[in-house]
């Protein structure tokens, strides 16, 4: 009898933390995105949108339901954010934010460290200008 290989796959990120934890995660983040004078420009006044985007997307990229991309089409992060110079100072300042969020979320250590190596190379991956940063 060959055991089911699904029954050995550790259950996904969402699956661990549930949909409400990635809902605290983005309100989290954009509570503080006025406050972090490297990136607050790049987001509109009202960040009602950007919370639901990031909350879906987290939870489609974390193993949950697909209703990111079932409203809005693939992802495609890069086309999306193209319009923000992204150097150094920018990823680090949201690396930053993000991990203070998942902090203020009160996300489990291994899910968070989880995370923050997704962010922390999706960060660098959006980089978009290698100009020397003061």
């Amino acid at each position: 009898m060959t055991a089911d290989p699904s029954a050995s796959a550790l259950p996904s990120i969402f699956q661990r933390l549930g949909p409400e934890a990635f809902w605290r995660i983005a309100r989290a983040f954009y509570a503080r995105v006025p406050s972090v004078g490297a990136i607050s420009h790049m987001f509109p006044a009202s960040l009602d949108e950007p919370i639901r985007n990031q909350a879906e997307f987290l939870i489609q990229y974390f193993g949950g339901p697909t209703t990111y991309s079932q409203r809005k089409g693939h992802p495609r992060l890069r086309m999306r954010h193209a319009q923000f110079r992204s150097g150094l100072a920018e990823r680090n300042a949201w690396v930053e934010n993000m991990r203070q969020a998942l902090a203020d979320a009160e996300i489990p250590e291994c899910e968070r460290a989880e995370m923050m190596a997704y962010f922390n190379s999706t960060a660098t991956f959006m980089m978009n200008d290698d100009a020397p940063s003061g």
